[in-house]
């Protein structure tokens, strides 16, 4: 059970130190303004939390547990599928952590270079070495981790996109950058479903965003054509070029799958342009 989903005095420190870290900055925000909101002494709130520090660690732990577990998930899967399970895992995750806590991780670096410090760069390195694959060279693990900023920064720099858009342009870009297309499963999550509430394990987000199992891979839906027409491959690099539709927003229009799309977006057959 997280501090979210408990009403203890702990747990109510915990939310409102989130909530004044998120008004005001965690630099500008103090132990005793925290303990003023809550009507406590300063002394309770460091019977609980020995300096402020302790705080950002505690609030940063249901992220850092969530990333682990989806390291852990896609690690035991093979080559594209590990990828792209870590990808959409790390988007979903990121988004589904979205409030107060992904800007926290700027302060973070700054003021704990303990235990939580280092387990932040071994995901980071872990999940680069997914991303890479197996004996990557050079230019793949310089992708990696650029493909990993981008499946994370936007989500702190770009607030007032909305979640489900976010997404599928954080996607898009990774797919870009690294040259493929991911197997055609990686469907947006509901983020008004529970699986986008903090205290939901990454490992169900994950599952939502792309299936770890071998059978689905390279299944279309019933009903979703695995072709489109030439006019409307025209009109789909046209809206991609133009930078209006996101991936996803151009499946939806044509009533096809994603990979579809990748698949003749990135084909020359007609001549014409290939968008990167």
């Amino acid at each position: 059970m997280s501090w979210e989903e408990t009403d203890g005095t702990r747990s109510r420190i915990l939310r409102t130190a989130s909530d004044l870290f998120a008004e005001q900055g965690y630099q500008r925000t103090s132990l005793r303004q925290i303990a003023e909101r809550l009507r406590l002494t300063k002394a309770a709130i460091l019977y609980h939390f020995p300096s402020k520090a302790h705080l950002l660690t505690a609030l940063a732990e249901p992220l850092i547990r969530d990333l682990e577990a989806l390291l852990d998930k896609a690690g035991a899967l093979p080559g594209q599928q590990a990828r792209w399970t870590l990808l959409a895992g790390w988007v979903d995750t990121m988004l589904a952590h979205r409030g107060p806590l992904g800007m926290l991780f700027h302060d973070l670096a700054l003021v704990d270079r303990g235990s939580t410090y280092h387990r932040l760069m071994q995901i980071a390195m872990r999940a680069n070495e997914i991303v890479a694959g197996p004996d990557a060279g050079r230019r793949d693990r310089v992708r990696a981790v650029q493909a990993i900023a981008m499946c994370s920064d936007p989500v702190v720099f770009m607030i007032d996109v909305p979640a489900s858009v976010l997404r599928g342009d954080m996607l898009d870009g990774a797919c870009r950058l690294l040259g493929e297309a991911p197997p055609d499963v990686a469907e947006p999550v509901d983020r008004s479903a529970p699986a986008a509430d903090l205290t939901t394990p990454v490992t169900e987000v994950a599952s939502s965003a792309v299936s770890a199992t071998p059978e689905r891979v390279g299944r279309r839906r019933p009903g979703r054509p695995r072709s489109m027409s030439p006019e409307q491959v025209r009109s789909a690099r046209r809206m991609h070029l133009a930078g209006t539709h996101s991936a996803d927003e151009i499946a939806a229009e044509f009533g096809v799958s994603r990979a579809t799309v990748y698949r003749h977006l990135d084909a020359d057959d007609d001549n014409e342009t290939v968008l990167r």
